[in-house]
């Protein structure tokens, strides 16, 4: 098992949800932390409570490639967690909306892939690393009314798998960890403030909390160097696919 005792983990999407949930299982396991997320004061926030480790706060928008640039000059970084991701809307194709597309893809694909090529090279040269992506079970299997949130959740597995071939020969790691259902913020940004609709997704059934995905995560970044969990997919018990759920009425 390898500590995390002064290793820089670098966070984005830290603010709420499994980034936040992240970030206090990595202060607690010893880990420096860097913070990224667009809501500066919710990472501060954040950061008093983790008053035990050094916290760094970067308010930023992923999908800001010169933003993004400058993150590789603040530390050298030894775990990074692409989390930062969204949905937007829940419609059929050919009544989809350009922008929720448009945002959905410069989050889930560029702002990740922004990230990745920033600190990767890093790695590599100091010859320890691992990356990790958070991926989605609509990744591996479309659900009606999802398209382009899938297909953007689909490039994160493909990236994720890619990078791995791409690293062949060098020390660093790369994971990738889908998740089914998880309550936190996603529904309520997916349907813009519809708390109403929002809870509909996770009624009649108990979806994974984000601690539950956080600790995954730790797992995954704590095993012995030789050993690399490439994908993890995990769900509720009241889950078995994209749209196969046990609800309770």
């Amino acid at each position: 098992m390898i500590s995390l005792q002064n290793q820089t983990v670098l966070i984005t999407g830290a603010s709420s949800g499994i980034g936040e949930a992240c970030a206090r299982v990595f202060a607690e396991a010893g880990a420096k932390l860097i913070l990224v997320a667009r809501r500066k004061e919710r990472l501060e926030e954040l950061a008093k409570e983790l008053s035990h480790t050094l916290v760094h706060c970067l308010a930023l928008d992923v999908c800001d490639r010169t933003a993004v640039e400058s993150v590789s000059t603040v530390s050298a970084v030894d775990i990074l967690i692409n989390n930062a991701g969204l949905s937007r809307g829940l419609n059929k194709l050919q009544e989809g909306e350009f922008q929720d597309w448009e945002e959905m893809i410069d989050t889930n694909i560029k702002g990740v892939l922004y990230l990745t090529r920033c600190i990767v090279p890093g790695m590599i040269s100091r010859g320890r690393g691992h990356i990790v992506f958070l991926g989605s079970t609509a990744g591996h299997q479309t659900y009606p009314n999802g398209n382009v949130y899938c297909a953007t959740k689909a490039a994160v597995r493909v990236i994720s798998e890619g990078l791995k071939q791409d690293l062949l020969g060098t020390p660093v790691r790369v994971s990738s960890v889908d998740p089914g259902l998880v309550e936190t913020e996603f529904s309520q940004v997916r349907f813009r403030g519809d708390s109403d609709r929002a809870k509909t997704v996770y009624q009649g059934l108990t979806p994974l909390t984000p601690m539950d995905v956080a600790e995954v995560i730790l797992f995954c970044a704590t095993r012995p160097p030789h050993v690399n969990i490439s994908e993890v997919l995990l769900m509720p018990t009241d889950q078995a696919g994209s749209m196969l759920f046990n609800r309770q009425t």
